[in-house]
Formats: C-alpha cells, structure tokens, sequence
C-alpha cells in the first residue's frame, strides 16, 4: 500500500524553501499531490495578486521531480475535501500554520515542518520592490 502524502500552497516567486518543503513532503511517502492556490485566493487572504499567474505557478510545481500531482486549490473551505478526494494519508504543512490544520486528523495525519530559515516569499517581494525603488 503507498502512502499518499499532500501540500497546499502559493509557490509564487519560487525558492529554496519550496524546494525544501517539496523534497520533504516526498519523502514522508510514495506519492505527492500539491495544491496550488488560485491567484483570486491569494487576493482574499492577501491583499495582493501572486507575481507569478496560477497558469505558471502550476506549472512551476509540477515540474518538480518530487511532485507527482498538482491541482488548483480554488478555497481555503474546501481543505477537507481536497484531502478526500486526493486519498491523502499525511497532510504536510510549513510549522507556520502550526495547529490549524489539526481538525484534520480525523482523516489522515498532520504534520507541520520547519520552514527553511531566513526565507520567505514576502520578505523577496519587499527586496525586490526595495532595489527598484533606490
């Protein structure tokens, strides 16, 4: 029997920490899916529209030698959907989201990893933005 692991995610501006997240998420299983947040989403919890489109992002993701399966995570409402629909065994997130997905291991396990240190995709849009700006 394989044990299907599944992420959620933006993935935009992608970094080693995607990489990293991804490699480990693999390898706590058989197969990997990924959903990819849809940029209307992104708005909605962030004020912002992704640099990259959902399109390329996908795209992105899907390239991944670790990454087997990639779709478009439309809601944040439909998570446990997503996790029945996809069979998923272990639902991986960053330890940024400590606990809240917990109301989930009713149906498979959770487990939170470390996120790589001294990354993150805001703190790149913010350098970027500040390099233009000088």
């Amino acid at each position: 029997m394989s044990t299907k692991v599944i992420t959620f995610g933006t993935y935009d501006v992608f970094h080693v920490g995607h990489v990293n997240i991804l490699t480990r998420a693999h390898d706590l299983g058989d197969h990997l899916t990924v959903g990819v947040s849809t940029d209307a989403m992104n708005f909605s919890k962030k004020g912002r529209y992704p640099v990259y489109r959902q399109e390329h992002r996908l795209e992105i993701v899907a390239s991944m030698a670790c990454v087997d399966e990639v779709f478009i995570e439309e809601s944040l409402d439909l998570k446990r959907q997503y996790l029945i629909d996809h069979k998923a065994d272990i639902l991986v997130m960053g330890n940024d989201w400590e606990g809240r997905f917990d109301e989930f291991k009713d149906i498979c396990e959770v487990k939170y990893l470390p996120r790589t240190d001294d990354i993150s995709t805001t703190d790149i849009i913010q350098d970027i933005r500040s390099r233009i700006d000088d």
